[in-house]
């Protein structure tokens, strides 16, 4: 399993696309919707959660792309 993707709010402005724990930004974007593209991209190649945060930084929204740990029961 791959590392986790976070679309995070960029210092700079714009988002960016970051591996969990990643200094760096893996790729920078203007608006959140293409980072948020691009990061369930790679989340999905990987078998890996996708975490969205909003501007302030908190969690807006997660996706599994991979062996979820809390599988909806049903």
């Amino acid at each position: 399993m791959g590392k986790n993707q976070h679309v995070v709010p960029s210092k700079s402005g714009g988002w960016d696309v970051k591996g969990a724990g990643n200094s760096k930004a893996t790729k920078h974007f203007d608006t959140k919707k293409p980072a948020t593209d691009y990061a369930r991209k790679i989340s999905r190649n990987q078998g890996s959660e996708l975490v969205v945060h909003n501007k302030d930084g908190r969690i807006a929204q997660k996706d599994s792309h991979g062996h979820d740990p809390h599988p909806p029961k049903g």
